[in-house]
Formats: structure tokens, C-alpha cells, sequence
């Protein structure tokens, strides 16, 4: 049973050495391709694997194709936009992710990205602090309630939304429930973004919710670029002097914002959330058990796909 570990982006040392370590132990043949350049790399090497372990790499129709022997692919990590689901199924592969392992990582980001933004990029002018500001979490996931934790450490007065996750649940975190993102959005200066990219959720976040923000606006986006109306984020910039925008993935327009509001953002190099050695180590992990429990077992409690 052969093993393929593709990372464009690699695991950390000591995510790798462990991930290695749990293959070995099944019995199963470890093979990694770390820093690969072309799709074809990535195909040949996925040609005679049975089971597929990825970070943010493309798992496209054509390279389920080559794929003769795969029978299951997990993501190391919660969101799967990377993962052709229907090809899955069409090939008869098993899709999952490995949900919450990256969260807190990817909380701390949002915190890391505010704190440098409210103290001036460290550059020497005056600040803000984050304590009394009021903080607005739009999806009350594994993240959210990272968000929420850290938020109340802060002492930032802390509200969020989610329209799959009941009243009582968000309440009980001891923070409140507001019943629309619209209501969320006109009571907070911060908003940590924390939703799926998906068919209902691209584009979602627009003018018509940005606007309603009150000052100092501070949008934090640590999920995906594509949940952002571009045309709103530019118009937000344009007419609202106050608004920050932060976010792990640069957006489409970026170099339109560098070279009109300088000071006024802050992207990360590349997608950052899970880039810490815990949050490798815990998604990795998790990821070769969860393969391992589905070939001895038949466990697929984390399918994402029919």
C-alpha cells in the first residue's frame, strides 16, 4: 500500500518525520513530493498510489486520471476547495479533510494581523488596542470559537453569526448571537471572517455589509480570497478612509490597493493560517489516521464527498 504525501507547501521537519513514522507503523510505503513545480510531476507521482495526503494542492479531474490505484485523498486541513469532489466520486475516491486540527493557528493569524496593523506596522507612530474595540466572528466554527477565546482575552466585547449554528450554542461561549450577517457587521469594527468558500458563500461579503461597518472598520480574513466582492473591497477603500483590510491570501486586486492606500492593509506572502509546526503536526496526523482507520476499518466519518 503506497502512501503519497504531495506538498507544494511542505509539512514542517517534524510534521513530516511523524507522518512518516505512523505509515511506516501500518505497514504501508511512504512517498513524498515536496516542492514540485508542474501538475505532471504531481501526476506521475500519484500514477501507482493508493492514498493521498495533500495541504492546498490542486486534486483536479486530470490528475484523478493518472491516479489508477488512488482509492482515497485526504486534505490536511478544513477547507477543501482544493479537492474536486464530483471527479472524486467519479473515480470512486474517497475525499476527506481533517477539520478543526489548523484552527487554532489559524485564530492566532487574525490576532497577529490586527496587532500589527493597530500598533502601525511597529513603525514607530501611534496606535490603537484592541481592548473595548468591539469584534463581529462571521462563521462560529472550529475558528470562530478560537476567535471568540482570544477575543475575550483582549477584552473586546465579542458577537458572532452563523446561520447553521444554533443561538444557544454561540451563547454559550458567553458572547452574543446576532441573527444576520447584516446585524453583525453594523455593530462591529472588527470582523474576523471565518466561512467556507462555496456556491453560496463567493462573493458574499459586499458593500451592502462592509458599508454598514462603524468606525474604525477592520475586515480580517482568514479564510479565502474568494468570499470577497472585489468591486465592494475598492469601493470600501475609496469612500471609507477608516477601513483596513487583512487578510491570509492577497486579493485579485492587490496591486491596485498597494498603489492607491498605502498603510491601510496587510497581506501575508502566501496563505498562512496552518503554517505553524502544531497545526502541521495535528493536520498531518490526523490525516495518515484517518487513512489508516478507513483501510482497516472502513471509518469514513470525515467524507466529503457521495
Amino acid at each position: 500500500m503506497k502512501v503519497l504525501v504531495a506538498t507544494e507547501k511542505p509539512f514542517a521537519e517534524i510534521a513530516a518525520r511523524k507522518i512518516k513514522e505512523l505509515i511506516d507503523a501500518a505497514g504501508y510505503e511512504a512517498v513524498f513530493l515536496e516542492n514540485y513545480k508542474s501538475a505532471s510531476e504531481f501526476a506521475s507521482a500519484v500514477s501507482d498510489a493508493d492514498a493521498l495526503i495533500v495541504r492546498s494542492d490542486i486534486v483536479s479531474a486530470e490528475l484523478l486520471d493518472a491516479a489508477k490505484r488512488l482509492k482515497i485523498v485526504v486534505r490536511a486541513g478544513a477547507g477543501y476547495d482544493n479537492l474536486d469532489l464530483e471527479a472524486c466520486t467519479r473515480h470512486n475516491v474517497v475525499a476527506m479533510n481533517t477539520p478543526g486540527q489548523n484552527s487554532n493557528a489559524v485564530a492566532e493569524l487574525a490576532f497577529e494581523m490586527m496587532l500589527y496593523m493597530a500598533r502601525s506596522g511597529f513603525s514607530g507612530k501611534s496606535g490603537t488596542e484592541l481592548r473595548g474595540k468591539t469584534i463581529g466572528i462571521h462563521g462560529f466554527g472550529n475558528v470562530g470559537r478560537y476567535v471568540a477565546e482570544i477575543s475575550g482575552g483582549f477584552g473586546m466585547t465579542v458577537s458572532a453569526f452563523d446561520p447553521y449554528i444554533a443561538e444557544d450554542v454561540i451563547t454559550g461561549y458567553g458572547i452574543r448571537a446576532c441573527k444576520s450577517a447584516k446585524e453583525l457587521y453594523s455593530e462591529c469594527q472588527y470582523i474576523s471572517l471565518n466561512i467556507p468558500f462555496n456556491k453560496e458563500t463567493g462573493s458574499s461579503v459586499n458593500y451592502s455589509l462592509l458599508s454598514g461597518m462603524p468606525v474604525p472598520a477592520v475586515l480580517v480574513n482568514t479564510a479565502r480570497k474568494e468570499i470577497i466582492d472585489e468591486e465592494s473591497l475598492l469601493k470600501m477603500f475609496a469612500e471609507r478612509p477608516d477601513f483596513r483590510y487583512l487578510s491570509d491570501v492577497a486579493p485579485d486586486c492587490k496591486a491596485l490597493i498597494e498603489e492607491k492606500y498605502s498603510g491601510r492593509f496587510l497581506f501575508t506572502a502566501k496563505k498562512m493560517g496552518a503554517q505553524t509546526e502544531e497545526a502541521n503536526s495535528n493536520a498531518g496526523i490526523a490525516a495518515i489516521n484517518q487513512i489508516v482507520d478507513y483501510f482497516k476499518t472502513g471509518n469514513q466519518k470525515f467524507r466529503l464527498n457521495k
